[in-house]
């Protein structure tokens, strides 16, 4: 039997299967993991009327291509890497029908880090502790399970499709990743563990994303913030938390963080916001403001609803 889906012509500079997560895992060790950002990932698969959760393509920075091997749908979404099939750009943020024998061509991102690729079905892969995330540090994951990234050869199996239904993501959704962000942030419990004017500090400095920064967490570069406190009692870590070291500088932690930590920590990041920063690139400039609980909660509610999570 003919094999179904697309072959890896090139990785890339770094190409992973991603889904919404690994949950339910964090008591031996396991990170959450999953899409980087979650907004773009989930529009890819409701473009193809999939699951929210199916398996797509995380793909960082670009260089990606990719031979149909059956006719199907795509979505893409996320950072603009100038697509192209058969050397023909395809557009960003919508949909498009594909042959067997099409070759997919990924740039390099012009604004933004992370694309998203989607196909109709979803990519056809076994789970790993109940979820495809790829977590590259704890070998776990992706396309054979072992968290590593696609390299040339691979097969990403999916179902074939014959629909062309052509949909794209309005507009007013299409979020600009060139613009200035200001981020969202839920003070803690452990504001205490700071002074008035140590936490003042993070909302009246601009701060730098550092090329030190991973799929973990935002390193920033700014104005230090010292805390009363040297440590804390280590406590399982939350996606957006802001952790300050002893330099000082923060650190917005992601969604490959590791599950405890005892740096003292001042908030959280707005969820919707942490899924914006997993695309800036570094020495971007960044601002933030304060949030309630009660908005940030409405908020996510009303996201994961129309997403139908």
């Amino acid at each position: 039997m003919m094999p179904t889906g697309f072959k890896v012509l090139k990785p890339g500079m770094l190409t992973l299967v991603q889904d919404l997560g690994r949950f339910n895992y964090r008591h031996i060790g396991l990170s959450t993991g999953g899409a980087a950002d979650e907004q773009a990932y989930l529009w890819a698969n409701r473009l193809l009327d999939n699951r929210a959760n199916s398996p797509a393509l995380e793909i960082c920075f670009g260089g990606l291509q990719l031979q149909a091997l059956t006719d199907s749908q795509i979505a893409i979404t996320g950072a603009d890497m100038l697509v192209t099939r058969n050397n023909q750009p395809l557009a960003n943020w919508q949909s498009h029908a594909i042959k067997s024998g099409d070759t997919l061509s990924f740039g390099y991102a012009k604004s933004g880090i992370r694309t998203y690729l989607a196909v109709k079905g979803g990519f056809q892969i076994t789970p790993s502790f109940g979820s495809v995330a790829t977590v590259i540090r704890e070998k776990i994951g992706g396309l054979d399970g072992t968290g590593s990234p696609l390299k040339a050869g691979d097969l990403l199996s999916c179902q074939e499709s014959k629909q062309d239904i052509r949909t794209r993501v309005p507009s007013m959704f299409v979020p600009d990743y060139q613009q200035p962000l200001i981020v969202s942030v839920i003070v803690n419990q452990h504001r205490h563990d700071f002074s008035p004017s140590e936490q003042q500090k993070l909302f009246h400095h601009t701060y730098r994303i550092s090329a030190q920064s991973n799929s973990m967490g935002l390193r920033l570069q700014g104005e230090a913030i010292k805390p009363k406190v040297k440590g804390i009692i280590s406590e399982g870590t939350a996606f957006g938390s802001i952790q300050i070291p002893p330099d000082g500088q923060p650190i917005i932690l992601l969604k490959d963080r590791q599950t405890i930590g005892g740096y003292p920590v001042l908030g959280s990041v707005f969820s919707m916001d942490a899924f914006l920063l997993s695309q800036q690139q570094a020495m971007t400039d960044i601002r933030f403001t304060l949030m309630t609980l009660a908005e940030a909660q409405q908020q996510m509610r009303r996201f994961y609803q129309f997403f139908g999570i």
